[in-house]
């Protein structure tokens, strides 16, 4: 059986990809393990050895791999051309799934060509009807009004 996130579109055994891009994922992965590491550490520092005096704590240096992860990162930044939109990740940071808002805007792009669609099929209509009417209200323009035939081929 295959492990594989949900959310990703490849599995989460294979291989990063090579390059910036791989070396990039791989630090990204080691960020969400420190951040883990820290949450950890964070909650094991509070709930127990609360009265001993003399503890050492690990929440230091946890915090500095969080902060050395996110300076790599920043620094890689700088080489990947790739450029995110803000609405992406704003809507991430609010929670919203990539995954659901691309079908999302899928969708309403489908709605909105089939919207168009119908305007275009409402106008063409219209003219048909009108150059009718022209040409029967004045027929010295009727030769204009009339669609040419290879006009016609054109547009189908």
């Amino acid at each position: 059986m295959s492990s594989h996130a949900p959310d990703s579109p490849r599995s989460s055994q294979s291989p990063p990809p090579e390059g910036a891009q791989g070396d990039l994922e791989l630090e990204l992965l080691g960020l969400a393990n420190a951040l883990y590491n820290l949450g950890t550490t964070v909650i094991n520092d509070s709930t127990k050895d609360r009265d001993k005096q003399g503890g050492a704590k690990q929440v230091g240096p946890r915090a500095n791999d969080v902060v050395r992860h996110l300076t790599t990162i920043d620094d890689m930044a700088q080489s990947i051309p790739t450029k995110i939109p803000f609405q992406v990740l704003s809507d991430i940071d609010n929670a919203r799934s990539p995954m659901q808002l691309t079908k999302e805007r899928l969708e309403r792009a489908a709605t909105e060509n089939q919207f168009m669609n119908g305007k275009i099929a409402a106008i063409d209509s219209y003219r048909k009807l009108l150059n009718e009417a022209l040409a029967i209200s004045f027929p010295e323009t009727a030769e204009y009004l009339r669609p040419r035939q290879d006009v016609i081929k054109m547009e189908t």
